[in-house]
């Protein structure tokens, strides 16, 4: 039985593996892009970052949308809060949510160019 995918070769193309090694991010940064994607690996996250690369909404609206709780709503933006995915403002008693920059709306934008193509 023969894998395709074994190296039969033991050959080091020391050259790109210079040139590589030299542009890799650090162990930290790559952990912490892991934990970036993960966020985005529910799909209820997904619809509220969508819905809010759109416009700044509060919890009533997003739950509405959604048809989901608040306590869920709210349950989820803490989750992309503390990931610095969302931001907030306060309005009296009213509390918007807002994407915390426009980098997060691009990187949806070109994933879902890819998904599409």
């Amino acid at each position: 039985m023969q894998n395709d995918e074994i190296c039969e070769i033991d050959c080091i193309h020391t050259e790109i593996l210079t040139a590589v090694k030299a542009q890799m991010a650090d162990e930290a940064s790559l952990a912490e892009l892991a934990d970036f994607f993960k966020i985005f690996s529910d799909q209820t996250r997904v619809k509220i970052i969508w819905a809010l690369s759109i416009s700044e909404m509060c919890v009533c609206d997003i739950a509405a949308l959604l048809s989901m709780s608040h306590s869920s709503i709210s349950h989820q933006l803490r989750v992309l809060k503390s990931s610095k995915i969302v931001k907030n403002r306060r309005d009296g008693k009213m509390v918007y949510y807002s994407l915390a920059d426009e980098h997060i709306s691009q990187i949806f934008k070109q994933a879902l160019s890819h998904i599409k193509e």
